[in-house]
């Protein structure tokens, strides 16, 4: 018989009146990686949490390698062997990486901080990993992919017996993601454990041994991986089937209408000489690996990012932007990477996350008009369909996925002309993806034109009419999405490498 490491047994937990779980019943083996799915609100991270120690249990029992546990926070469940990578890496920016492995627990020699064993022991760990990661490196300055391998490193080196990846490849290209499974291989033939939160059916194939489902709070199914297949996930999922997984990209590009001549950055990573033209109401991808210089390419564009030289053209208007907010009165929007870092406000309401961009509308005899702002995000809610209790509800209780929907439902209430949006569909489930596929055809059938950043290659393929590859902060080609394919792409993307 396999070693069962954790059970969770008819585990429920309820906010108010809403039960958010509802009888929950999990098991995972040693050395094994159960798969761990659901749409946006399923329930998926409220379970964890309840594992952490962040939530409290309502009903329900955990046993961690056969015995009854019950964390009261996340340090507790750390020193007990359980570890979480979560999707927002909550990390001390500007501090160094070995720092951030250390957080908490510094080792001391005559009551002073031992900097040569961090030093030491933080090489060794990486070198056992093999992963290249520098310790001195100020997090700050490391891509998203590294923090997060930083994260992992951090879970092994509390000798972690289950480590729990909370979309662990949504900021990942082809290449990091390898990299990740990779070390989850390595880990698991050494015993360890994972729960793999993911809304990448493909990967829950590739990496998983089984795989579980919830649904509105209940698991509607669990089974070995190799005895289901994608269709049944998806209806398992949503509740229904999906007939395919992108929308028919029908939509009819016009006139050039934005244009960007040799555009270069000032500061690190400085991209060069970067020029393209795209059509009025065109769905333009940007695809690259990432450290690429994609967002960077976005960023300097909405004015947030310092440019030494270049000229951006719309309309047959030069332009060149100082700040967000000269980019948001020539009608530009962006959808940022890094949600929780810089795309939301998340001590607030997801009324005011919807409204702050556009306050101007909702007046009335220059006063902010409650009764406005309200229709304003309820609208919003409802187009987005965002699973919430009210638009009163905090945006930091609701899921990434759904809290993605709320920073793409504010930049609709101005209708932009230039939408940027950088990984719209980051941690977003299979069925709400389709809805932000959908609304991206929309808008450009609406003669918008609509500049997206994804390091999933076949939504880049999905969903656009061209891409441009980038590689090593320069543009390796401009390609068309119908005759293009997967290997072109990784090929471009390492032209400049």
């Amino acid at each position: 018989m396999d070693e069962i490491v954790l059970e969770i047994k008819n585990l429920s937990k309820s906010f108010a009146k809403n039960k958010v779980l509802d009888g929950i019943n999990l098991t995972v083996k040693k050395g094994t990686v159960m798969g761990l799915m659901g749409e946006n609100g399923a329930g998926k991270s409220t379970m964890m949490k309840c594992l952490f120690g962040i939530y409290a249990k309502d009903e329900g029992q955990i046993n961690l390698a056969g015995k009854p546990v019950d964390f009261q926070n996340p340090k507790d469940a750390l020193e007990n062997g359980v570890a979480m990578v979560h999707q927002e890496l909550n990390q001390c920016l500007d501090r160094t990486v070995t720092d951030n492995l250390f957080l908490g627990r510094y080792p001391k020699r005559f009551g002073v901080i031992d900097e040569a064993r961090m030093a030491r022991e933080s090489t060794q760990l990486f070198a056992s990993l093999n992963m290249n990661v520098n310790p001195k490196a100020i997090m700050r300055k490391m891509s998203v992919s590294q923090r997060q391998m930083v994260e992992i490193a951090k879970a092994v080196s509390y000798d972690a017996k289950i480590i729990v990846l909370d979309e662990p490849t949504s900021s990942l290209t082809e290449r990091e993601v390898k990299k990740l499974f990779s070390i989850v291989n390595d880990l698991r033939s050494k015993g360890v454990s994972f729960v793999y939160i993911s809304h990448k059916i493909d990967e829950i194939f590739e990496i998983c041994d089984e795989v579980a489902v919830l649904r509105d709070g209940k698991m509607v199914m669990s089974k070995p991986v190799k005895e289901t297949g994608m269709d049944e996930l998806i209806a398992a999922m949503v509740g229904r089937s999906l007939d395919k997984r992108y929308p028919d990209v029908d939509n009819t590009p016009g006139e050039d209408y934005f244009e960007v001549r040799n555009w270069t950055t000032k500061y690190d990573p400085v991209l060069e000489d970067i020029s393209f033209t795209v059509k009025k109401g065109e769905i333009f991808g940007l695809y690259g690996l990432v450290g690429a210089g994609r967002s960077e390419l976005l960023e300097s564009l909405f004015g947030v990012r310092t440019v030494a030289s270049g000229e951006m053209i719309l309309g047959g208007k030069k332009l060149r932007f100082n700040s967000s907010k000269e980019a948001m009165e020539y009608n530009f929007a962006l959808v940022t990477e890094e949600r929780k870092l810089n795309g939301m406000f998340g001590k607030d309401t997801i009324k005011f996350n919807t409204v702050i961009t556009n306050l101007e509308a909702y007046k009335t005899a220059g006063i902010l008009n409650e009764r406005k702002m309200a229709d304003a995000a309820n609208r919003e809610i409802k187009t987005m369909h965002t699973k919430c209790v009210s638009a009163d509800e905090c945006i930091s209780s609701l899921s990434g996925g759904n809290q993605q929907k709320v920073i793409i439902g504010k930049w609709l209430e101005r209708s932009p002309d230039i939408f940027l949006m950088d990984e719209p569909t980051r941690g977003i489930d299979v069925g709400a993806k389709y809805e932000i596929y959908q609304l991206i055809i929309q808008m450009a059938k609406e003669g918008k034109t609509v500049i997206v950043v994804s390091s999933e290659m076949p939504e880049i393929l999905g969903i656009t009419n061209r891409i441009a590859v980038m590689s090593n902060h320069r543009l390796a080609g401009i390609v068309n999405t119908k005759e293009t394919n997967q290997e072109e792409l990784l090929r471009l993307s390492a032209k400049y490498l």
